[in-house]
């Protein structure tokens, strides 16, 4: 069986070098296919990867408190949406006052601006760095590490100390020869002394982590004193599985604060960790239902092109197929012969559009940045793609040759 499979794929290989043209152009239509597929579903996979690294290190013991939640934020454009109020410092402090749930930690934030300029010496950045007020208790809330240096403590915050924590895309500018540590920055005017630098997070959404500078809360309301700053707040439990709890606590406190009758609804928004990550990787799956789509109706399409090619080139071998049954070869074996050449070319077809779709994958990717991650279950669809495909385009060609007449076959010119 193995030496009539090889013997089949000799002469396939050698049908196929006869006819060069004609298979290029089908292997290049399945490929199209198969690269559409392919080239999606890595870019899917890249996002769901970059999604799992940036929100996983936060944990399943953490929430959030803002003024709409994610489901909001992604259907902003919904004209039925209703209006949240912002979160005001003073709502944001009395929430930190009143919420004392056992072995919780609360963190305060705000984005100040990300429109900073950022000076070291007779150096500067572009107009482009976000500068984020916190707390002490910010980075280990939001997963965030130091690779050098040392996070804010209490003292800081609480004696509005100028002291800051770089983002780790400062140590490839401004501190590229030189260690960030003890050094001053200025920005507005005012002069900070630096603390410590984060490890790289890279970019989420096409935003990035890394160019961003954190302060204590205090200093950043008198630097950036805009009107109408919304704070955010995030909450982390000292075991997880005290976190329904706690999160119903939560909402309770804050509805107190909103004064909130009881038929009222939530006029701001509560995202868990585990259920943010969640919530991103389903909508993720929009994009792979288009990549099957197209991929699909390509698919289509290159069926129909390699059932057609294996037609003719039934019609062009039939006196080869009458030769070879009057030598003794059996219907099987001509049916084989045909099948196997059919399964070669969209072997072939799927090969190039694989490699060709995790290299668009991975270019567009990168682009974006997002986190490449060799799509393996897009790879064994595609296989098994083509492999379905090569059964429906060869099998009536193949059937069809092996039902020939050896003697009108003979007479075919």
């Amino acid at each position: 069986m193995f030496g009539l499979f090889r013997e089949n794929t000799k002469i396939a290989l050698g049908a196929i070098k006869s006819q060069l043209l004609r298979t290029i152009l089908t292997v290049m239509i399945i490929a199209i296919g198969i690269t559409a597929l392919v080239g999606i579903l890595t870019v899917v996979s890249a996002l769901e990867n970059t999604i799992a690294k940036d929100f996983a290190s936060m944990g399943a013991n953490t929430f959030s408190i803002s003024q709409y939640d994610l489901s909001s934020q992604i259907n902003n454009n919904d004209p039925n949406r209703k209006v949240n109020p912002i979160i005001s410092y003073p709502e944001a402090r009395a929430f930190q006052e009143k919420y004392n749930y056992p072995l919780s930690t609360t963190s305060l934030s705000f984005t100040a601006t990300s429109k900073a300029e950022v000076k070291y010496e007779s150096q500067k950045t572009d107009p482009e760095i976000t500068i984020v007020g916190v707390d002490e208790n910010f980075l280990p809330n939001k997963g965030l590490e130091t690779t050098k240096g040392r996070n804010f403590t209490g003292f800081d915050v609480k004696n509005n100390n100028f002291v800051c924590i770089l983002g780790s895309d400062f140590e490839k500018g401004l501190f590229k020869d030189t260690n960030a540590i003890d050094k001053t920055i200025s920005i507005r005017g005012a002069r900070f002394k630096v603390i410590g630098v984060l490890k790289e997070k890279g970019s989420t959404f096409g935003n990035s982590q890394d160019l961003r500078v954190l302060i204590p809360n205090q200093i950043a309301r008198s630097i950036f004193s805009t009107p109408n700053i919304n704070y955010d707040l995030s909450v982390m439990i000292g075991q997880k599985e005290m976190i329904d709890q706690a999160i119903d606590d939560a909402t309770i406190t804050m509805r107190k604060i909103r004064k909130l009758n009881p038929v009222e609804q939530n006029n701001f928004g509560i995202e868990r960790s585990d259920d943010l990550i969640n919530t991103l990787l389903s909508n993720t799956q929009f994009l792979g239902y288009i990549a099957w789509g197209v991929g699909v109706i390509t698919i289509f399409g290159s069926s129909i092109a390699l059932m057609n090619i294996m037609l003719v080139s039934v019609t062009e071998r039939t006196r080869e197929i009458g030769v070879r049954k009057s030598l003794g070869a059996t219907k099987n074996t001509i049916a084989w012969q045909f099948f196997t050449e059919t399964l070669v070319i969209g072997q072939l077809g799927g090969l190039v559009g694989i490699l060709l779709g995790i290299s668009v994958g991975f270019i567009i990717s990168v682009a974006i940045k997002f986190s490449f991650v060799i799509p393996w279950m897009a790879i064994f669809a595609a296989f098994a793609t083509t492999f379905i495909v090569a059964i429906v385009s060869g099998l009536y060609p193949a059937i069809k040759a092996s039902k020939l007449d050896p003697v009108e076959a003979l007479r075919y010119e």
